[in-house]
């Protein structure tokens, strides 16, 4: 549901899977169940191992990180979804925007 842009830095190793889901969750200061509930919802997609393992990247720390501040401020997991689409929106925008400007003008 939510793309994953939304609170991602740009490199090359944030998005490189390399936390088990007990890392991530410690990381972001919540529960296993509750990334994996996140998962469910469409909230995070992270990479998974031939075995099926979770992995997840410095990019889906980001977005667990920034889920938790929505949910702190009181948004439900449909408004925490909304608000990560349209902040993904928002920066595709921007970068397109900044690509735009930076063309020489014909």
């Amino acid at each position: 549901m939510a793309n994953q842009d939304a609170g991602r830095s740009s490199g090359p190793s944030s998005s490189r899977a390399l936390y088990a889901i007990s890392v991530a969750a410690e990381l972001a200061g919540t529960g296993q169940q509750n990334i994996r509930l996140y998962e469910t919802k469409g909230l995070l997609t992270p990479s998974r191992t031939s075995g099926g393992t979770r992995q997840y990247s410095d990019d889906d720390i980001a977005v667990l990180l920034r889920i938790g501040e929505l949910l702190e401020q009181g948004l439900n997991l449909a408004g925490v979804a909304k608000v990560l689409e349209l902040e993904a929106a928002n920066n595709k925008l921007h970068r397109a925007l900044k690509k735009a400007r930076s063309r020489p003008q014909a």
